[in-house]
């Protein structure tokens, strides 16, 4: 049996500069932090030559081309697992629609997983390429890569996407005394509303050509949230993603609703900095920046919502079981 762990993550500023229309003229970047919050997928022998796919459905086949669930009947495709295995996933957060990246750290545990299992070994760029492979290219899902390289990679990270589809992954060294401020002054709050990514990002990516100003602002804000950090500026990167926060609105209709802009204007009232809606928009996850004195006020005005402590992982995905 193999057992994969791949981390979620927070995305600070840059989302959307990872659209292909969008680098393929230029470049994208990204500045996102992977969280302790994680996907994990098991992989075990089967006692006969079938398939069986354990997710929030159980799927029970005799052929990879009959599996349902598109994202594993393509990774064992590319991975050459195609028979004789049981893939079950669990997730620590509900594993769709939060934001979080859930469907690309699915992909990559389970690439790596399956790599495992067909005894080879691979890097994170592998796995967040072929991740990348899958959901953009053969399934043709209308999103980024952010989220299949900071899953493969882990840590605090800056992102560069450059025309010729090859990545630059730059870490962002800060010490460990303000990784813990900056951890202690975000507040993650799950909305309790889910939604598919797919429509909002489809009509992101019909807009870009007239949203190229917008874009390359938020391009340049992730250049500016890596500098933030790596001065150890939390107050300005509060009022960063608010600015972000601001301009993703305006890429695409319905990014966001006024139940969302009821929570998120609460919340500045009560002393939050700044803050964004997290992944595509409309649900999932609201991220705030703010001082430990202020949280208590935040936490009353939004007692609708459940906050989500979160920490920092230095790691991307890992194989935490392997026996033969």
């Amino acid at each position: 049996m193999i057992i994969s762990r791949t981390p979620l993550r927070v995305s600070f500023l840059g989302g959307g500069t990872d659209l292909r229309p969008f680098y393929e003229r230029g470049w994208g970047a990204v500045t996102s932090v992977a969280i302790d919050k994680y996907i994990y997928i098991a992989v075990n022998r089967k006692f006969d030559h079938g398939i069986r796919v354990s997710y929030s459905r159980t799927e029970l086949v005799r052929h990879v081309d009959e599996v349902k669930h598109d994202l594993v009947r393509e990774a064992m495709k590319l991975t050459g697992v195609t028979r004789g295995v049981e893939i079950v996933s669990i997730a620590d957060i509900p594993s769709r629609g939060t934001g979080l990246g859930s469907s690309s750290a699915f992909t990559v545990g389970l690439l790596h997983a399956l790599h495992t299992y067909a005894g080879r070994t691979v890097t994170p760029e592998r796995l967040a390429r072929e991740a990348a492979q899958i959901e953009i290219d053969i399934l043709k899902e209308p999103i980024g890569k952010q989220d299949h390289y900071i899953a493969a990679y882990g840590g605090i990270r800056h992102f560069r996407f450059l025309p010729e589809e090859r990545v630059k992954v730059a870490p962002i060294v800060c010490d460990q005394k303000f990784k813990r401020k900056l951890n202690r002054n975000l507040m993650l709050f799950y909305t309790g509303i889910t939604r598919k990514a797919r429509s909002i990002l489809r009509r992101q990516t019909e807009n870009i050509a007239h949203r190229l100003p917008i874009l390359e602002r938020m391009r340049v804000q992730a250049e500016e949230a890596r500098d933030l950090l790596l001065r150890g500026d939390v107050r300005g990167l509060g009022a960063l993603l608010h600015e972000g926060w601001t301009l993703k609105q305006q890429l695409a209709r319905g990014v966001t609703s006024p139940t969302i802009e009821r929570y998120y204007r609460k919340a500045l009232d009560a002393g939050a900095m700044g803050g964004k809606l997290l992944g595509a928009g409309q649900g999932g996850f609201l991220l705030f920046c703010c001082e430990p004195s202020g949280q208590d006020r935040v936490r009353q005005s939004l007692r609708e919502m459940e906050e989500t402590p979160f920490a920092f992982e230095p790691e991307g995905s890992r194989i935490v079981y392997h026996a033969d």
